[in-house]
């Protein structure tokens, strides 16, 4: 990292050497302190607001304008070879307060956190077939409507020499449970990816829902945490974008996760093993309640009381570069199964890696790399091939036909330039293979480009 002129202490090396994060702490605080807007050592666009936002942090008070901006344009390939560029955004204004500083209650935080997403997504008349659309996505920041939702409402209180957490208010799965960084663009490599297979019952950012979650910290590198979060179809709804009331809900998502951060080497980890179950009412993908084929009985699908499925992801740096230990090379896997019952995909898996710090000039930049393989539930198609065989068709270019998914492939290829503590860009080449899981629909190239930035 390079020394900043008026903080010529906190070069890498010397961050290296220092074993208080106390310290650390205290020295970015002086070197925001010490940024004007625009100064690319600042975390934050607008600089320290001439001293004004580090005097609020040390009073308990710390505000937040995150954005991510993403472009997405086919240059091969897809359901649709008419050429076409789509740009999504979501903006994030946060609040977060430190209630031992503000009102002396020990251990005790409060968030608010607002978002507004707008644009469109490239695979949704480009890439896949928009009879049955896509499964993943190349915009991953697209969805949930464009709209300025309430995503973050929530109190924690930790106990017991802060072992103990508890998190109550509204907020989502993603946010706690199966949690995975979001640098690549496409969906199948970002974020929770529980949320974005789980059959519309696991929730993730921006939705909020009335939540609870425990968690108990067993030892420093391992913790149990379950929580407990309303399922509610209608707060999916642009007209409940604020919505507080939980009218509407059906039942409960239940996530229960164990993760563990160990040092492999010195060097830094996170495995996380997770279960959740849904007590609302689930419908059959394929079957009517006398064990028929739905399809072609006519009869409405059977009903099951529950859902669940589980999850497993690994993170671990592998090497390091004795000048700055926080540069090398990590791999990660993720992979979900789901229920055959009720649900559309029953198993997603994906493999990849990363490296931070590629050239010494540059020891701040990342590159990615990483595929996917997400699979959808053989009851589901034979469920599409028995309404096709029922309404009559059988010619995919009919447009009454419903396409039959089977499996999408993703791969992903992107280099982040990092341009200054607060701006990231981020170029990538995405490929997916069958999208939407339609083997008709032509192999497809996308050129994506993501900007993350902090105001």
């Amino acid at each position: 990292m390079p020394t900043h002129p008026k903080c010529p202490a906190l070069t890498t090396a010397r961050l290296l050497t220092v074993q208080s994060a106390a310290l650390v702490t205290l020295g970015f605080a002086a070197c925001a302190n010490a940024a004007p807007a625009f100064d690319s050592e600042s975390p934050w666009m607008l600089g320290d607001w001439g001293g004004k936002r580090t005097e609020l942090s040390q009073q308990g008070y710390d505000f937040k304008l995150d954005t991510v901006v993403e472009v997405g344009s086919n240059l091969h390939g897809g359901y649709n070879h008419d050429k076409a560029t789509r740009y999504s955004d979501q903006f994030a204004l946060g609040a977060h307060m430190d209630l031992q500083k503000i009102l002396g209650w020990h251990d005790a935080e409060f968030q608010l956190t607002l978002t507004n997403r707008n644009g469109d997504n490239i695979s949704n008349d480009r890439v896949s077939d928009p009879r049955v659309g896509t499964i993943s996505s190349s915009q991953e920041v697209w969805g949930r409507g464009n709209v300025t939702r309430l995503t973050d409402l929530w109190y924690q209180q930790k106990f017991l020499d802060q072992k103990l957490s508890i998190k109550v208010g509204r907020f989502n799965e993603g946010e706690d449970f199966n949690t995975f960084p979001c640098d690549f663009q496409n969906l199948a490599f970002c974020g929770s990816q529980v949320g974005n297979w789980g059959g519309g019952i696991w929730y993730n950012w921006p939705i909020s829902q009335w939540a609870m979650r425990v968690k108990y910290q067993l030892s420093p590198e391992l913790f149990v945490q379950i929580g407990a979060f309303e399922q509610n179809p209608s707060n999916l709804e642009n007209d409940n974008n604020f919505k507080l009331s939980g009218s509407g809900t059906q039942g409960a998502v239940l996530p229960v996760e164990l993760v563990w951060s160990p040092k492999v080497n010195d060097l830094p980890g996170e495995y996380r093993l997770g279960y959740y179950y849904s007590t609302a009412d689930s419908s059959d993908v394929y079957k009517d309640s006398n064990g028929r084929y739905a399809a072609l009985s006519g009869e409405d699908y059977a009903s099951s009381s529950s859902k669940h499925g589980m999850w497993l992801t690994l993170r671990q740096q592998v090497t390091s570069l004795a000048s700055d230990n926080s540069r090398g090379l990590s791999l990660f896997a993720n992979g979900t199964l789901h229920d055959k019952k009720t649900n559309m995909i029953d198993n997603f898996v994906a493999l990849g890696a990363t490296y931070k710090g590629p050239f010494d000039a540059r020891p701040q930049d990342d590159l990615g790399l990483a595929v996917s393989r997400i699979h959808v539930n053989p009851a589901y198609r034979k469920n599409i091939n028995l309404r096709n065989q029922a309404d009559g068709v059988s010619d995919y270019n009919d447009p009454a036909f419903l396409p039959v998914q089977d499996t999408e492939y993703n791969a992903e290829l992107y280099y982040g330039v990092h341009l200054t503590n607060w701006l990231t860009v981020r170029p990538n080449l995405q490929f997916i293979r069958h999208p939407g899981g339609v083997n008709q629909v032509d192999d497809a190239l996308v050129a994506g480009l993501k900007i993350q930035s902090s105001f």
